[in-house]
């Protein structure tokens, strides 16, 4: 997996949403640079985590519509006469 890279303006927002929900419940101030360092850090530990779910959920919709197409081929089969 390549390393998560987000755009600019979603980590600033990530960042500010971050350091408010510090502050608010652990009554901590986490601003700036320190709030960057920690939202890189928890993007490199919970992120391989976070994507590897989104691909097993990828991977079991794409199973049931796969077995929902195969279940319409085979109803849509005409017999054959031998």
């Amino acid at each position: 997996m390549a390393k998560i890279e987000l755009p600019k303006d979603t980590r600033e927002a990530l960042a500010r949403s971050l350091s408010a929900y510090i502050e608010r419940e652990l009554g901590l101030e986490v601003r700036g640079f320190d709030a960057q360092f920690l939202l890189d850090h928890m993007i490199e530990a919970l992120g391989p985590h976070l994507y590897n779910q989104g691909l097993a959920d990828a991977q079991a919709i794409l199973s049931a519509k796969l077995e929902e197409i195969t279940d319409a081929i085979y109803q849509i089969e005409a017999p054959a006469k031998l």
